[in-house]
């Protein structure tokens, strides 16, 4: 009797985001406003690392990487939720909802594993200035780079075919505006107990080691800071961080709210909410971080600019 109340899905409707039907018009102009806004500012960043020799260094490396790790992580949602908006449709193919999955996850992982190569990067710049150089060299952060993509690679393919592997669902409604893993996995009807067992051990590793990479980098940049007398060198220390370490809040204090709330307190619009917050606004966000508060960013686009008007 169970199998037959349960089936195989073709296709999912997302409900999208917890908004009233009159204001759809309004909120997917929004949407489709800082989706341009991402994509613009962070090509701006990857265009500025690219031209400029003076920003060629292992911190610009990652950031280069990072701009374009944010571009593809708001593509993997952004496009779909705006396309349903628009006209008004809801549903999403099951292949569509996999390759949502694992793509969502792959770059929310690389996203995790580029800001602990960068907060890696700082400590080294900080803590050991002299012999920088050499410790990060182009074999280290190419080595770095090449290990992120390969463990956020593994570990979404993991999540996917443990996915894929489940067969009747009780529904095909999603509440959430594109094919959230847990919002799926309390749709199932199969035994998941494997799914949330791997989350849980894997989610660690991708997502809270990396955060307590980040903390014990800061942590150490913090107790050599204490050992700087002047004001200026403190002050200078600080800058070369104040970007990271915004970006480092916005995006771990958003899945801290997420993952680490009681769910008796979590309810689907908070999730929805909060997903928002990480895979569209912080993405949004970044450039105008690393332009805004970054020195050698400004400089640099002013450098562009000048020769751009000399040319003419």
């Amino acid at each position: 009797m169970k199998q037959k109340n349960e089936s195989t899905v073709s296709e999912f409707i997302l409900l999208g985001l917890p908004i009233w039907a009159e204001n759809q018009a309004l909120y997917s102009a929004l949407f489709l406003a800082m989706y341009l806004i991402t994509v613009l500012g962070n090509l701006l960043i990857i265009l500025l690392i690219r031209l400029d020799s003076h920003l060629h260094t292992p911190m610009y490396f990652f950031l280069s990487h990072l701009a374009f790790t944010d571009i593809s992580f708001s593509s993997v949602t952004a496009p779909k939720m705006l396309m349903n908006m628009l006209t008004h449709s809801q549903s999403i193919s099951y292949a569509g909802c996999v390759s949502q999955v694992y793509f969502f996850l792959f770059f929310a992982d690389l996203d995790s594993f580029l800001l602990t190569s960068m907060a890696y990067d700082r400590y080294v710049a900080i803590c050991h200035p002299l012999h920088y150089t050499t410790i990060m060299s182009q074999r280290l952060c190419v080595l770095l780079l090449v290990m992120s993509w390969a463990i956020s690679s593994a570990n979404a393919l993991v999540h996917t075919l443990l996915f894929a592997r489940l067969t009747y669902f009780r529904n095909n409604t999603i509440s959430h505006y594109f094919c959230d893993l847990s919002a799926l996995l309390k749709l199932s009807g199969s035994d998941t107990t494997i799914n949330e067992l791997v989350i849980l051990v894997l989610g660690n590793v991708v997502i809270t080691l990396p955060f307590i990479c980040i903390l014990v980098s800061y942590g150490c940049i913090g107790v050599t800071i204490l050992k700087i007398p002047s004001i200026k060198g403190i002050y200078k220390t600080l800058s070369t961080c104040g970007s990271h370490l915004c970006v480092v809040s916005l995006y771990y204090g958003a899945i801290i709210g997420l993952y680490f709330v009681p769910s008796s307190n979590n309810t689907n619009q908070q999730d929805v909410t909060v997903a928002v917050m990480y895979n569209v606004i912080t993405p949004m966000l970044n450039p105008f971080i690393y332009s805004l508060r970054n020195r050698v960013m400004k400089r640099a686009l002013r450098n562009i600019f000048s020769r751009r008007l000399c040319s003419q």
